[in-house]
């Protein structure tokens, strides 16, 4: 159990540390005149329209599955 644990927490604190990362690089502050170009990690618009896909699909199926 913990060792599962520890894996949903590792992803939690992976998929936090990215968001805070790219929210970094994204931000007015953080892009002044002496910051380097840099590119996000991951693009939030496609991740945010996976996520959407993956939880119709899960809905679609649970209601499907729950008539039977």
């Amino acid at each position: 159990m913990r060792t599962f644990f520890g894996m949903i927490l590792g992803a939690l604190l992976l998929a936090g540390g990215v968001y805070v990362y790219d929210s970094m690089q994204t931000s007015s502050v953080a892009n002044g005149e002496v910051a380097s170009v840099n590119r996000t990690i991951v693009n939030w618009d496609v991740a945010k329209a996976d996520w959407d896909a993956l939880r119709d699909r899960a809905h679609r199926d649970w209601v499907r599955i729950s008539q039977k």
